[in-house]
Formats: structure tokens, sequence, C-alpha cells
């Protein structure tokens, strides 16, 4: 597991990249910016993808089924089980602490 990016959800993808004026690495429409945070990218998710409900480190995997059981039996909580984004598979769950987080493993 290592960091993918931080995630924030925004209402309008246009003003959110104009406002944090980093450049921009990649874009899917109104859905999803990544944007080159120097050194970790700063993912910002268009209300389509609002899928933490807050902003919420995401970890890059190699099998998000397998770390999800994996933490689950760690007393992670699943808050939305695994399923297939637009560019991933994804699932968010809640650490012990109650802090919200996103793993996913491109498609």
């Amino acid at each position: 597991m290592k960091l993918g990016n931080v995630l924030i959800p925004v209402a309008d993808l246009d003003a959110a990249i104009a406002f944090y004026g980093l450049p921009v690495k990649f874009r899917d429409g109104d859905r999803f910016a990544a944007l080159d945070g120097g050194g970790v990218t700063v993912a910002l998710a268009g209300p389509e993808e609002h899928v933490a409900g807050s902003v919420a480190v995401s970890y890059k995997v190699v099998d998000v089924d397998r770390e999800v059981g994996e933490l689950v039996a760690r007393g992670a909580e699943v808050v939305r089980e695994p399923e297939a984004g637009p560019h991933e598979r994804r699932a968010v769950l809640r650490d012990p602490s109650g802090n919200v987080f996103v793993l996913y493993s491109p498609l």
C-alpha cells in the first residue's frame, strides 16, 4: 500500500482547479482532476465522484478486495464496498479512530 493521493470533494471542478492553482496532471470532464502537489497528488472529485463524503487520504493498492479483508480483520469498518469506478476499483473504509480513507487500484 502506498499513498496515492489526497481526495478533496468539490462542488465545481473548474473553480477548484483555479483556486488550488496547481498544474493539472489528468482530468476527466467534470468528474475528477489530478493536480501535481509536488510529490503528492491532490485529487479533486466533482459531485459525481464524492465517494468518501469528506477529505480523505487515498491509498493505491494491488488488490482492493484483499486489502479490504485484511484491514477489516485489523478493525476497519467498510463505508462503501469495493466497486468499479470509471478508472479504478475502489472501496471506502473507516479506521478504528473514525477517519475515512479510500483504497484504489487502477483498472
